[in-house]
C-alpha cells in the first residue's frame, strides 16, 4: 500500500472525513496525518488565519479579506504540494497553490476542479466511494431520489416554513422578513434557541426536523455564480419545497423549476412570492419537478485526486 503524508491549515475540523481523503484511501493510499512542514500534500482551507503581526494595523473584521488580497498564506515549504480547497464562497485563487478546488465556474485549468459542497453530501457507494458523512442532516442523499419528482407530500405537511439558522445577518434578515409576510416561519438553530452553542450541538437532525414542514427557507450565504451548497438538495430530499436565494446560474447544478428562488425577485421586493404561495396550481406544479436532471458522478474528481496524489508523492 502506498502512503501519503497530508496536513491541513484552515480546514474544517472534520476534513479527514471528507471526500478528498476518502477518495485517496479508495485509491490505495494510506494517509499519515502530519504537521505542515512534514507533508507531501498540504491542504489550505478557507479558515486560514491572517498573520496577526503583518495585519496588526487592520481592524479584525477586515483581516480575512485583506489576507486574501495580500495572499498572506503560510510560507511554501520546498516539498509539499499545495492544494487550496474551499467549501466557502471564496475564489479558486484566493490562496496561491499548485492545485485548487472550489465552486467557481468556467475556470480553464487542468489544476482546478469545481466540486460544489452539495456533492460531498451524496451517497457515492454505487461508484465505490463510501464513508463520507452528513452528520448535521442525519443521512447522505440518494441521487436517484433527487432525480425523481418532489411529489405532493409537501402539500400535505404543515403550511409553515422551517428556517434553520445560527444567525440572521443579511441577507438572511431581509429574506426572513419578506417570507414571513406571506407565510408563517418556524425558526430553529442558535439564533432562535440561545441554549444552542453552535450548529454541531443543535440536538436535532435536519432531515428529521423537516419532515413536519412543507417548506424550507434555505438561502445561500452569498450570491456568486457557481456557489451552491447543500441547502437546496437537503430541503428537496426531505420532501420540502425549497425557498432559496441564489443567482440564476444555479441551473448548472439544479433544475430551477424545482424550487422557489427569491434572488430574481429582489428588484420588486419579493412581490411574486405571495402569488406563488397562494396559488394551489403554482404549488402543485412543483410536485412534478425533479431537482437533478442529470446524474452527477464523482469519478472525474477521483481522477483529479489521483493525479494530485501522484504529483505529491513522485
Amino acid at each position: 500500500m502506498r502512503s501519503v503524508r497530508i496536513s491541513t491549515i484552515g480546514c474544517p475540523i472534520d476534513y479527514s472525513q471528507s471526500l478528498l481523503p476518502i477518495i485517496a484511501q479508495s485509491l490505495g493510499y494510506q494517509i499519515d496525518w502530519v504537521t505542515p512542514n512534514q507533508a507531501d500534500l498540504l491542504i489550505l482551507g478557507p479558515f486560514m488565519r491572517p498573520d496577526s503581526k503583518k495585519l496588526r494595523w487592520c481592524p479584525k473584521p477586515l483581516r480575512s479579506t485583506v489576507n486574501s488580497v495580500f495572499k498572506l498564506a503560510p510560507a511554501k515549504n520546498n516539498s509539499a504540494l499545495r492544494v487550496f480547497h474551499s467549501a466557502e464562497n471564496l475564489r479558486h485563487d484566493t490562496v496561491p497553490a499548485d492545485y485548487s478546488i472550489s465552486f467557481d465556474l468556467n475556470i480553464s485549468s487542468d489544476r482546478y476542479f469545481r466540486l460544489p459542497y452539495w456533492m460531498e453530501m451524496l451517497d457515492w457507494s454505487h461508484e465505490g466511494i463510501v464513508d463520507n458523512r452528513n452528520p448535521r442532516y442525519g443521512k447522505l442523499m440518494d441521487i436517484q431520489r433527487l432525480m425523481q419528482p418532489l411529489g405532493k407530500r409537501f402539500l400535505e405537511k404543515r403550511r409553515v416554513v422551517a428556517f434553520l439558522s445560527s444567525h440572521i445577518r443579511e441577507p438572511r434578515k431581509t429574506l426572513y422578513e419578506a417570507v414571513q409576510k406571506v407565510i408563517p416561519i418556524k425558526g430553529f438553530g442558535a439564533h432562535f434557541d440561545k441554549t444552542i452553542k453552535n450548529h454541531h450541538l443543535s440536538n436535532f437532525l435536519k432531515y428529521e426536523l423537516l419532515q413536519e414542514y412543507g417548506f424550507n427557507l434555505c438561502p445561500e450565504n452569498g450570491m456568486y455564480p457557481g456557489y451552491y451548497t447543500e441547502k437546496i438538495p437537503e430541503a428537496f430530499f426531505a420532501e420540502c419545497l425549497p425557498i432559496t436565494w441564489t443567482d440564476e446560474n444555479v441551473k448548472i447544478d439544479f433544475n430551477p423549476e424545482a424550487f422557489i428562488n427569491l434572488g430574481p425577485m429582489s428588484w420588486c421586493n419579493y412581490a411574486p412570492l405571495a402569488e406563488i404561495i397562494n396559488s394551489p396550481q403554482r404549488l402543485l406544479a412543483y410536485s412534478s419537478q425533479a431537482l437533478l436532471l442529470n446524474a452527477p458522478s464523482i469519478l472525474p474528481f477521483r481522477e483529479f485526486v489521483k493525479r494530485m496524489l501522484e504529483d505529491a508523492t513522485s
